[in-house]
């Protein structure tokens, strides 16, 4: 069970000290104030400098250029356990068993992980999020290297792929891997892509090590490790983007960019001492840092599971980790509910979910909450060259499922139509600057993707297409270029799969355009639930009532495709282009 007592909502108490009346005063102070908004999270988080900053925001050099803290130095690491030792950090099963790692038992393990790596060294974490990992990534910071985070779930070539963008001198990996009463032998695949100094983390005693791989053994009863400082806009992290054409991007976290998942994670989560805050993920996602620090550096927990998440094994796990604030995608979601695999266990310590990686389905999210007894969703959508959310909600005023009520705190955007003009309905820009926020790809242009011929000055492109509606809510519509023109009318891809979400006999369902020489047509992928019907006809038909019901009459499909599973990121999210490149072959 949880160590959670009845305490003030971390944002109810920032109002307070600051004199805010409403959130709203609250988060225009944030924008508006950008500098002094900034200074009051550092003081309110307990980030730990070695050397401060004379001033907190430097835009001399233009808001592109913008420099947070410059000056300082820090270990980021050192705000991680400035909180009572005694207290619960990690949760994690393994082998079937629940086993708890204090603070003080933690540091411990990261000080003996720190004596593995030296400073400056660029090491890939290739493996399932397991207290080894989290140790690991620790320890690599400490010691002032950086990690490069490679998903578990990449083939050998993605993963070369990652090795070089990252110039990565060392891979820390796992064995083999279990899931869902399979095993993988990860190793292998390190092997295939070339890797040439390897530790693995061995669960398996008979596993046979290369001559050049060596096994990963801690030793915890050494003197305290001394975190190696560095400058506030150092290299601590390289994660890569989706990446689902061309190479990916490969993006940097500083020792900044911590602070802004964590202060996320204390104001939108409302993380705390005593919390326990678990989220499938893995350190390849940008969610496996941020659950990382917005545990940690808030005093909170992070609770880790050893095997797929979509069991009933995971939902015991949840229920006996006493966790209190759960992170989802929403095909997990979706899943969960077709399969019934939660039927009968009690959620009810679970105080708020928040959802992030694809466009809700606001049917999935009430099940959901149900589990717990109506426990809110809080929405949170951003990118790992944010470092956390652009958009989300407060448990002060949560929103419906499927929907955002507000910008994080310390950030802004407009929405934009195709004109360039204001709209209800359109892209989404971000205003810089704010901590957190990419200066640089270590593969690519930065000014060329994030502020080369946008449509108005001081905005920074994102992506990712919004509207807002009479409510003053805002949904999610898919990426900008999941975009398609069906009729003359313009519409995403989540709509459609909004719209058709529920019909009988599917499980999972995207919806891409094909155009040849002419109007884009709609072309549906469906996934089909076990026994359904796999008559493409019907399925059409059914889907074209839904759309024509609940969307719009003149989206007409074109075609309907089964498919066994959806091509999915590291990130979940739905790879469109390789969908579409399906139509082409």
């Amino acid at each position: 069970m949880s160590e959670l007592t009845p305490r003030e909502p971390n944002l109810v108490a920032f109002m307070r000290e600051r004199g805010f009346g409403s959130y709203e005063s609250l988060w225009r102070w944030s924008v508006g104030e950008r500098a002094e908004f900034w200074a009051a999270v550092v003081e309110r988080l307990g980030i730990r400098f070695r050397q401060p900053s004379r001033v907190t925001l430097d835009r001399s050099a233009g808001v592109e250029h913008a420099r947070w803290f410059p000056g300082a130095f820090l270990n980021i690491i050192d705000s991680c356990f400035q909180h009572d030792p005694e207290t619960l950090a990690v949760i994690h099963r393994r082998d079937g068993l629940l086993h708890r790692v204090t603070r003080r038992e933690l540091e411990a393990m990261v000080d003996g992980a720190a004596r593995w790596f030296r400073a400056g060294e660029r090491v890939a974490i290739i493996m399932p999020m397991t207290l080894d990992a989290v140790v690991a990534y620790l320890g690599i910071i400490k010691a002032g290297g950086t990690v490069v985070s490679i998903a578990d779930s990449f083939s050998a070539p993605e993963i070369a792929t990652r090795l070089r963008i990252g110039q990565a001198q060392t891979v820390l990996t796992q064995d083999v891997v279990r899931r869902a009463g399979r095993t993988h032998v990860l190793a292998r695949r390190i092997r295939e892509a070339g890797s040439r100094n390897t530790i693995v983390v061995r669960t398996t005693p008979e596993f046979a090590l290369d001559p050049d791989e060596r096994a990963w053994e801690l030793e915890t009863s050494g003197d305290p490790f001394d975190a190696v400082a560095g400058p506030s806009h150092g290299d601590t992290n390289i994660l890569f983007s989706s990446g689902t054409t061309g190479e990916p991007k490969a993006v940097p976290w500083s020792q900044l960019t911590p602070i802004k998942a964590a202060m996320d994670g204390h104001f939108h989560q409302d993380l705390g001492p005593g919390d326990v805050a678990c989220w499938p993920t893995s350190l390849g996602w940008m969610m496996g840092p941020w659950l990382i620090y917005a545990s940690l550096i808030n005093g909170a927990a992070l609770a880790l599971f050893d095997d797929a998440p979509n069991t009933r094994a995971f939902g015991e796990f949840v229920r006996d980790a006493g966790v209190t604030m759960l992170g989802v995608v929403p095909s997990l979601v979706s899943a969960w509910r077709t399969l019934a695999c939660l039927d009968g266990i009690d959620w009810r310590e679970i105080r708020l979910f928040s959802s992030t990686g694809e466009p809700s389905n606001e049917a999935d999210m009430r099940w959901l909450m149900e589990r717990s007894g109506g426990k809110p969703v809080i929405e949170y959508c951003g990118g790992t060259e944010i470092g956390g959310g652009y958009i989300t909600s407060t448990i002060l005023d949560p929103a419906p499922p499927g929907t955002f009520n507000t910008p994080t705190l310390g950030l802004d955007f407009v929405i934009l139509d195709a004109q360039g003009e204001p709209a209800d309905s359109g892209e989404l820009f971000l205003v810089p600057p704010s901590v957190g926020l990419s200066a640089e790809l270590r593969n690519a242009d930065h000014h060329a993707i994030y502020y080369e011929d946008v449509p108005r000055a001081g905005l920074r492109r994102h992506g990712d297409q919004f509207e807002r509606g009479a409510d003053g809510l805002y949904r999610a519509l898919g990426r900008a270029d999941d975009t398609m023109n069906l009729g003359g009318i313009k519409v995403s891809s989540a709509e459609i799969e909004r719209a058709i979400a529920g019909v009988p006999g599917i499980q999972e369902a995207a919806a891409v355009a094909r155009g040849r020489d002419g109007p884009d047509r709609l072309v549906i992928f469906v996934v089909p639930e076990s026994g359904a019907s796999t008559d493409p006809a019907g399925l059409r038909a059914a889907l074209q009532r839904a759309i024509r019901d609940r969307l719009n009459p003149l989206f007409h499909i074109a075609r309907v495709e089964l498919i066994d599973a959806l091509p999915r990121t590291a990130s979940n999210k739905v790879m469109r282009r390789e969908l579409r490149a399906r139509l082409k072959s």
